[in-house]
Protein backbone atom coordinates (compact mmCIF):
# COMPACT_ATOMS: atom_id res chain seq x y z
CA UNK A 1 0.00 0.00 0.00
CA UNK A 2 1.19 3.52 -0.77
CA UNK A 3 2.07 5.31 2.50
CA UNK A 4 3.19 8.69 1.16
CA UNK A 5 0.94 11.37 2.78
CA UNK A 6 1.28 13.55 -0.32
CA UNK A 7 -0.42 10.84 -2.38
CA UNK A 8 -3.46 10.84 -0.12
CA UNK A 9 -3.60 14.64 -0.18
CA UNK A 10 -4.27 14.22 -3.90
CA UNK A 11 -6.14 10.89 -3.79
CA UNK A 12 -8.81 11.89 -1.25
CA UNK A 13 -10.19 14.82 -3.27
CA UNK A 14 -9.74 12.74 -6.44
CA UNK A 15 -11.91 9.93 -5.06
CA UNK A 16 -14.50 12.43 -3.83
CA UNK A 17 -14.71 13.89 -7.33
CA UNK A 18 -15.00 10.39 -8.79
CA UNK A 19 -17.87 9.67 -6.43
CA UNK A 20 -19.69 12.90 -7.18
CA UNK A 21 -19.31 12.16 -10.88
CA UNK A 22 -20.59 8.59 -10.48
CA UNK A 23 -23.47 9.95 -8.47
CA UNK A 24 -24.57 12.16 -11.33
CA UNK A 25 -22.40 15.27 -11.45
CA UNK A 26 -20.99 14.05 -14.74
CA UNK A 27 -17.59 15.28 -15.81
CA UNK A 28 -16.03 15.93 -12.41
CA UNK A 29 -14.11 12.67 -12.66
CA UNK A 30 -11.88 14.20 -15.34
CA UNK A 31 -10.06 16.04 -12.58
CA UNK A 32 -9.39 12.87 -10.55
CA UNK A 33 -6.66 11.19 -12.57
CA UNK A 34 -4.73 14.44 -13.13
CA UNK A 35 -4.82 15.02 -9.37
CA UNK A 36 -3.48 11.55 -8.57
CA UNK A 37 -0.93 11.85 -11.37
CA UNK A 38 0.64 14.79 -9.56
CA UNK A 39 2.07 12.33 -6.99
CA UNK A 40 2.34 8.98 -8.85
CA UNK A 41 2.72 8.06 -12.50
CA UNK A 42 -0.43 8.35 -14.66
CA UNK A 43 -0.28 4.61 -15.34
CA UNK A 44 -0.21 3.71 -11.63
CA UNK A 45 -2.93 6.27 -10.90
CA UNK A 46 -5.13 4.59 -13.52
CA UNK A 47 -4.48 1.14 -12.01
CA UNK A 48 -5.45 2.33 -8.53
CA UNK A 49 -8.53 4.09 -9.85
CA UNK A 50 -10.12 1.15 -11.73
CA UNK A 51 -11.09 -0.93 -8.64
CA UNK A 52 -12.46 2.24 -7.05
CA UNK A 53 -14.56 2.92 -10.14
CA UNK A 54 -15.95 -0.62 -10.12
CA UNK A 55 -17.05 -0.26 -6.49
CA UNK A 56 -18.65 3.10 -7.27
CA UNK A 57 -20.40 1.61 -10.31
CA UNK A 58 -22.36 -0.70 -8.01
CA UNK A 59 -23.76 2.30 -6.14
CA UNK A 60 -24.55 4.40 -9.21
CA UNK A 61 -26.20 1.55 -11.14
CA UNK A 62 -28.36 0.72 -8.14
CA UNK A 63 -29.35 4.38 -7.72
CA UNK A 64 -30.29 4.84 -11.41
CA UNK A 65 -31.35 1.27 -12.23
CA UNK A 66 -34.79 2.40 -13.43
CA UNK A 67 -33.67 5.39 -15.54
CA UNK A 68 -31.41 4.61 -18.51
CA UNK A 69 -31.71 4.56 -22.29
CA UNK A 70 -31.40 1.08 -23.77
CA UNK A 71 -30.87 2.27 -27.38
CA UNK A 72 -27.88 4.42 -26.46
CA UNK A 73 -26.27 1.59 -24.47
CA UNK A 74 -26.70 -0.87 -27.36
CA UNK A 75 -25.24 1.63 -29.85
CA UNK A 76 -22.26 2.68 -27.74
CA UNK A 77 -21.05 -0.67 -26.42
CA UNK A 78 -19.76 -2.34 -29.64
CA UNK A 79 -17.57 0.69 -30.34
CA UNK A 80 -16.50 0.85 -26.70
CA UNK A 81 -15.33 -2.77 -26.81
CA UNK A 82 -13.32 -2.01 -29.95
CA UNK A 83 -11.77 1.04 -28.31
CA UNK A 84 -10.67 -0.91 -25.23
CA UNK A 85 -9.07 -3.59 -27.42
CA UNK A 86 -7.21 -1.00 -29.50
CA UNK A 87 -5.94 0.75 -26.37
CA UNK A 88 -4.73 -2.59 -24.99
CA UNK A 89 -2.89 -3.44 -28.21
CA UNK A 90 -1.18 -0.05 -28.19
CA UNK A 91 -0.28 -0.13 -24.48
CA UNK A 92 3.23 -1.44 -25.08
CA UNK A 93 4.05 1.66 -27.16
CA UNK A 94 2.52 4.22 -24.81
CA UNK A 95 4.84 5.79 -22.22
CA UNK A 96 3.83 7.39 -18.91
CA UNK A 97 4.71 10.79 -20.35
CA UNK A 98 2.52 10.23 -23.39
CA UNK A 99 -0.37 9.12 -21.21
CA UNK A 100 0.12 12.26 -19.13
CA UNK A 101 -0.02 14.42 -22.24
CA UNK A 102 -3.12 12.56 -23.40
CA UNK A 103 -4.89 13.09 -20.09
CA UNK A 104 -3.87 16.75 -20.10
CA UNK A 105 -5.10 17.38 -23.63
CA UNK A 106 -8.41 15.65 -22.90
CA UNK A 107 -8.78 17.65 -19.70
CA UNK A 108 -8.06 21.02 -21.31
CA UNK A 109 -10.18 20.33 -24.39
CA UNK A 110 -13.16 19.10 -22.42
CA UNK A 111 -12.92 21.85 -19.80
CA UNK A 112 -12.76 24.52 -22.50
CA UNK A 113 -15.64 22.93 -24.38
CA UNK A 114 -17.85 22.94 -21.32
CA UNK A 115 -16.97 26.52 -20.45
CA UNK A 116 -17.19 28.04 -23.94
CA UNK A 117 -18.93 25.93 -26.56
CA UNK A 118 -21.81 24.12 -24.90
CA UNK A 119 -23.75 27.25 -24.00
CA UNK A 120 -24.29 27.87 -27.72
CA UNK A 121 -26.08 24.53 -28.08
CA UNK A 122 -29.17 25.73 -26.21
CA UNK A 123 -30.79 26.81 -29.48
CA UNK A 124 -30.01 23.56 -31.34
CA UNK A 125 -32.74 20.92 -31.65
CA UNK A 126 -32.09 17.65 -29.78
CA UNK A 127 -30.06 15.10 -31.76
CA UNK A 128 -31.01 11.45 -32.30
CA UNK A 129 -29.14 8.42 -31.04
CA UNK A 130 -27.72 7.39 -34.42
CA UNK A 131 -25.54 4.35 -35.00
CA UNK A 132 -22.56 5.79 -36.99
CA UNK A 133 -21.81 8.56 -34.49
CA UNK A 134 -22.56 6.25 -31.58
CA UNK A 135 -20.10 3.60 -32.73
CA UNK A 136 -17.40 6.22 -33.33
CA UNK A 137 -17.84 7.99 -29.99
CA UNK A 138 -18.26 4.64 -28.26
CA UNK A 139 -14.85 3.60 -29.62
CA UNK A 140 -13.36 6.89 -28.43
CA UNK A 141 -15.02 6.34 -25.09
CA UNK A 142 -13.53 2.86 -24.70
CA UNK A 143 -10.07 3.94 -25.88
CA UNK A 144 -9.74 6.98 -23.60
CA UNK A 145 -11.31 5.08 -20.71
CA UNK A 146 -8.75 2.29 -21.12
CA UNK A 147 -5.71 4.55 -21.21
CA UNK A 148 -6.77 7.16 -18.66
CA UNK A 149 -10.31 6.49 -17.33
CA UNK A 150 -11.27 9.51 -19.40
CA UNK A 151 -14.22 8.12 -21.33
CA UNK A 152 -16.58 10.78 -20.03
CA UNK A 153 -15.89 13.46 -22.67
CA UNK A 154 -16.62 11.25 -25.72
CA UNK A 155 -19.76 9.93 -24.01
CA UNK A 156 -20.96 13.42 -23.26
CA UNK A 157 -20.11 14.73 -26.73
CA UNK A 158 -22.37 12.02 -28.17
CA UNK A 159 -25.20 11.93 -25.61
CA UNK A 160 -25.57 15.51 -24.39
CA UNK A 161 -26.88 16.88 -27.72
CA UNK A 162 -29.81 14.45 -27.34
CA UNK A 163 -31.07 16.51 -24.36
CA UNK A 164 -32.12 13.43 -22.40
CA UNK A 165 -33.82 13.96 -19.04
CA UNK A 166 -31.16 14.32 -16.37
CA UNK A 167 -31.89 11.01 -14.62
CA UNK A 168 -31.84 9.08 -17.93
CA UNK A 169 -28.60 10.76 -18.98
CA UNK A 170 -26.93 9.85 -15.69
CA UNK A 171 -28.37 6.32 -15.65
CA UNK A 172 -27.24 5.64 -19.22
CA UNK A 173 -23.73 6.74 -18.35
CA UNK A 174 -23.76 4.54 -15.24
CA UNK A 175 -24.64 1.44 -17.28
CA UNK A 176 -22.18 2.20 -20.09
CA UNK A 177 -19.21 2.81 -17.82
CA UNK A 178 -19.99 -0.14 -15.60
CA UNK A 179 -19.77 -2.39 -18.66
CA UNK A 180 -16.62 -0.65 -19.93
CA UNK A 181 -14.89 -0.89 -16.55
CA UNK A 182 -15.49 -4.64 -16.37
CA UNK A 183 -14.26 -5.02 -19.96
CA UNK A 184 -11.06 -3.28 -18.88
CA UNK A 185 -10.33 -5.77 -16.07
CA UNK A 186 -8.74 -8.54 -18.21
CA UNK A 187 -6.46 -6.11 -20.11
CA UNK A 188 -5.35 -4.48 -16.86
CA UNK A 189 -4.57 -7.92 -15.44
CA UNK A 190 -2.67 -8.87 -18.59
CA UNK A 191 -0.64 -5.66 -18.36
CA UNK A 192 0.28 -6.40 -14.74
CA UNK A 193 -1.45 -3.31 -13.36
CA UNK A 194 -3.20 -5.04 -10.45
CA UNK A 195 -0.19 -5.22 -8.15
CA UNK A 196 -0.60 -5.78 -4.41
CA UNK A 197 0.38 -2.17 -3.76
CA UNK A 198 -2.19 -0.78 -6.19
CA UNK A 199 -5.03 -3.03 -5.01
CA UNK A 200 -4.39 -2.43 -1.30
CA UNK A 201 -4.20 1.33 -1.90
CA UNK A 202 -7.53 1.21 -3.74
CA UNK A 203 -9.10 -0.86 -0.95
CA UNK A 204 -8.18 1.76 1.65
CA UNK A 205 -10.10 4.32 -0.40
CA UNK A 206 -13.25 2.16 -0.91
CA UNK A 207 -15.27 3.57 2.05
CA UNK A 208 -14.64 7.13 0.89
CA UNK A 209 -15.51 6.12 -2.68
CA UNK A 210 -18.89 4.70 -1.64
CA UNK A 211 -19.74 7.67 0.58
CA UNK A 212 -18.81 10.15 -2.17
CA UNK A 213 -20.97 8.34 -4.72
CA UNK A 214 -23.96 8.38 -2.38
CA UNK A 215 -23.33 12.07 -1.81
CA UNK A 216 -23.29 12.63 -5.56
CA UNK A 217 -26.64 10.87 -5.96
CA UNK A 218 -28.09 12.99 -3.15
CA UNK A 219 -26.73 16.23 -4.60
CA UNK A 220 -27.76 15.65 -8.21
CA UNK A 221 -31.35 15.12 -7.11
CA UNK A 222 -31.46 18.35 -5.14
CA UNK A 223 -28.99 20.95 -6.41
CA UNK A 224 -28.12 22.83 -9.57
CA UNK A 225 -24.36 22.70 -10.03
CA UNK A 226 -23.84 25.28 -12.79
CA UNK A 227 -21.58 27.59 -10.80
CA UNK A 228 -19.79 24.62 -9.25
CA UNK A 229 -19.18 23.19 -12.73
CA UNK A 230 -17.66 26.49 -13.87
CA UNK A 231 -15.13 26.41 -11.04
CA UNK A 232 -14.30 22.71 -11.52
CA UNK A 233 -13.77 22.99 -15.25
CA UNK A 234 -11.57 26.01 -14.77
CA UNK A 235 -9.44 23.96 -12.37
CA UNK A 236 -9.53 21.09 -14.84
CA UNK A 237 -7.94 23.29 -17.50
CA UNK A 238 -5.19 24.37 -15.09
CA UNK A 239 -4.36 20.84 -13.91
CA UNK A 240 -4.54 19.52 -17.47
CA UNK A 241 -2.12 22.23 -18.57
CA UNK A 242 0.36 21.17 -15.90
CA UNK A 243 0.14 17.52 -17.02
CA UNK A 244 0.73 18.53 -20.64
CA UNK A 245 3.80 20.49 -19.57
CA UNK A 246 5.15 17.63 -17.43
CA UNK A 247 4.45 15.10 -20.18
CA UNK A 248 6.16 17.15 -22.87
CA UNK A 249 9.20 17.57 -20.61
CA UNK A 250 9.23 13.79 -20.03
CA UNK A 251 8.97 13.02 -23.73
CA UNK A 252 11.77 15.42 -24.58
Amino acid sequence: MITDPLFYCAAVPAVILLGLSKGGLSGLSLLSLPLMALTVSPVQAAAITLPILIVQDVVSVWAYRHTWDRRNVLILMPGALLGVVLAYLLAAWVSDALVGVSVGVISVAFGARRLIVERRQAVIAPARADIPRGVFWGAMCGFTSMIAHAGGPPFQIYVMPQRLPQAIFVGTGAIVFTLINWIKVPPYMALGQFTRENLSTAAVLFPLAIAATLAGVWLVRRLSGQRFYTIIYGLLILVGGKLIFDGVVGLS
